[in-house]
C-alpha cells in the first residue's frame, strides 16, 4: 500500500469532468499531487479500482466514478464531492 491520493474516472464521465477544476483547486492550495487514473479504458486501473471500492464487508462500496482513495488514511469518497470534502479528504481528515 502506497501513500498515494487516486482520483479514479472515466474519460467520457461528465461528473469526473466536473470535479476537474476542484481536483487542481486543492492540488495547488496544499501543494500537493492527486494521481489521477482512468478506467474506462485501463483494465489495470479498472482493476484496481475493484479492489480498492470496497467496505468492511468486501461488498462494493460506491459502484461508480468518479471515485477517490486516500491509500494512507483508507478514507474513500464517491462521486462529485464540494471543494471542503474534497480537501479534507486528502489532508487525511
Amino acid at each position: 500500500m502506497g501513500e498515494r491520493l487516486i482520483d479514479f474516472y472515466g474519460t467520457e464521465c461528465v461528473h469526473c469532468k466536473e470535479m476537474d477544476p476542484i481536483i487542481e483547486k486543492v492540488e495547488k492550495e496544499l501543494k500537493i499531487k492527486i494521481t489521477r487514473l482512468e478506467v474506462w479504458h485501463n483494465s489495470e486501473n479498472a482493476q484496481l479500482l475493484k479492489e480498492y471500492d470496497k467496505d468492511v464487508q468486501g461488498n462494493e462500496f460506491c459502484g461508480g466514478i468518479p471515485f477517490f482513495y486516500n491509500e494512507k488514511t483508507g478514507k474513500k469518497l464517491c462521486g462529485n464531492v464540494k471543494y471542503e470534502r474534497l480537501k479534507a479528504w486528502a489532508e487525511g481528515k
